[in-house]
């Protein structure tokens, strides 16, 4: 099953699974465990990753997660991330073309170069598309898990209301108590 360009950003950014009360979860912890996941993806074809491509791509993951949590009103360092997108666009040799007559952005790179270009050209088609509003991740601490926000109003704030949401609006609400009391 092919998943859309929206959807392989969510997946890339929750290869990080955040856990408040035990070790955090990361799938691309080895060299091995991202060229799997990039295989996976039909973003890397064959050769040999190095401890400095997980680097490399987790940085760019951790970008997304931070420009993700943006799109969800929280305060973050959004231009230092969106920098790093920038230097991966350069790493990916990203170019405008024109097979035919119509505009496209083409990945020039090889190896893992190639399959950063192709994440970072998937920013950039949820940016013209106009999905990558909706593209955040939860704001629940500890958390910040990636989802595609489906609701009319874009006002989803949580990767889900009966986890992280009902979380949240207890602790809300045990907030305005103490200080009311």
């Amino acid at each position: 099953m092919m998943v859309t360009k929206t959807e392989l950003i969510v997946e890339f950014v929750n290869t990080l699974h955040k856990h408040s009360s035990r070790e955090d979860e990361d799938s691309l912890a080895t060299p091995e465990e991202l060229a799997g996941w990039l295989r996976r993806n039909g973003l890397f074809e064959a050769g040999e990753l190095t401890q400095s491509d997980v680097v490399d791509l987790i940085d760019l993951r951790e970008s997304l997660r931070t420009l993700l949590l943006a799109n969800n009103a929280v305060e973050v360092d959004a231009g230092s991330a969106w920098a790093i997108i920038d230097d991966c666009a350069r790493r990916g040799r990203i170019e405008l073309r024109f097979p035919e007559g119509v505009p496209q952005l083409v990945v020039s790179a090889a190896g893992v170069d190639r399959a950063v270009g192709q994440i970072v050209a998937h920013v950039h088609a949820a940016l013209v598309e106009g999905t990558w509003p909706r593209l955040k991740a939860c704001r629940a601490r500890g958390c910040e898990w990636a989802f595609y926000d489906n609701a009319r109003n874009q006002s989803r704030s949580w990767c889900s209301m009966s986890s992280c949401g009902n979380r949240e609006k207890a602790r809300a609400f045990r907030r305005r108590h103490i200080a009311s009391a």
